[in-house]
C-alpha cells in the first residue's frame, strides 16, 4: 500500500505490533513485551488496492495484499485473535485502509502452516466487527477503521517516543527493562486520568475490562 512520505521509515517493514509504535521504532522484540495482548507482528507489503486508473477493470484477487500475518506460538493468544489483533493494529496506525485486501484463505494457510477454518474464523470476527467484508470469489477486504490520528499527528509521536527510548538506553536499561517501566507508567497514566474524571473514567475503565474480558474468553483454534 502506499505510504505518507511525512512518516518516517515506511519502506517495506516488519510491523511492531504494540502500542501504536511505528516501523523503524523500537525491536519487535520490545514492542511484543509492550503489549501482551498483542505479541505478534506481521510484514508490510508494497502492493496496494488502491483505485485503478480510468477504465480499467481491476482484479482485486490479483492484487497482493498489503500485509502478510506472524504468529507467536508462545504469547497463549489463541491464533485466529492474534490474526484480529494485527488487523486491528495495522488500522489504528493507518497501513490498512478501506480497500485493501487481506491475505486470502489460501495465502495465510500456505505461510503460516495453520488450518482454514482458523483463519476463516478470523475473518467473520473481523467482519462481526464491522472492520472487514467478504466478497465472494474475490476475498475479504477492509471496510472499516480504527484510525484515531493522522499520520502527522502520529508521527510526531513517534519521535517523541524515539527521544524516551533514546534516555532510558543512555541510563542503562535494556529492551525488557524499557517495557516494564512503559507498561507501569502507563498504568499509571490510566489511573491517573480515570481519577481526574470519574465519570469518564468509569466508562473507560468498563471499557477496558469489557476488552480485557473478550480477549481472556477467546477460544484456542
Amino acid at each position: 500500500m502506499r505510504f505518507n512520505s511525512a512518516w518516517p521509515g515506511c519502506e517495506r517493514k516488519v510491523f511492531p505490533a504494540a502500542a501504536g509504535l511505528s516501523p523503524g521504532g523500537a525491536s519487535p522484540a520490545l514492542t511484543s513485551q509492550m503489549s501482551p495482548s498483542y505479541p505478534s507482528t506481521m510484514t508490510i507489503g508494497e502492493g496496494s488496492n488502491g483505485p485503478p486508473p480510468a477504465g480499467a477493470v481491476a482484479d482485486p484477487a490479483a492484487t497482493a495484499s498489503p500485509i502478510g500475518f506472524r504468529l507467536d506460538s508462545a504469547s497463549g493468544v489463541p491464533t485466529y485473535l492474534q490474526l484480529v489483533h494485527q488487523v486491528e493494529q495495522a488500522l489504528r496506525v493507518g497501513y490498512l485502509t478501506e480497500g485493501d485486501r487481506l491475505p486470502t484463505v489460501k495465502e495465510a494457510v500456505e505461510s503460516l502452516a495453520i488450518n482454514p477454518n482458523t483463519v476463516l474464523k478470523a475473518y467473520r470476527e473481523l467482519e462481526h466487527r464491522g472492520l472487514t467484508v467478504g466478497k465472494p470469489g474475490q476475498g475479504t477486504f477492509i471496510a472499516g477503521t480504527l484510525r484515531r490520528l493522522g499520520l502527522a499527528e502520529q508521527a510526531a509521536l513517534h519521535e517523541s517516543l524515539l527521544g524516551w527510548l533514546r534516555a532510558a538506553d543512555e541510563a542503562g536499561l535494556d529492551a525488557d527493562g524499557m517495557a516494564a517501566l512503559f507498561a507501569a507508567s502507563l498504568r499509571d497514566f490510566l489511573d491517573r486520568r480515570d481519577e481526574e474524571g470519574p465519570r469518564r473514567g468509569a466508562g473507560r475503565r468498563a471499557a477496558r475490562r469489557q476488552s480485557r474480558a473478550g480477549r481472556a474468553t477467546g477460544e484456542v483454534a
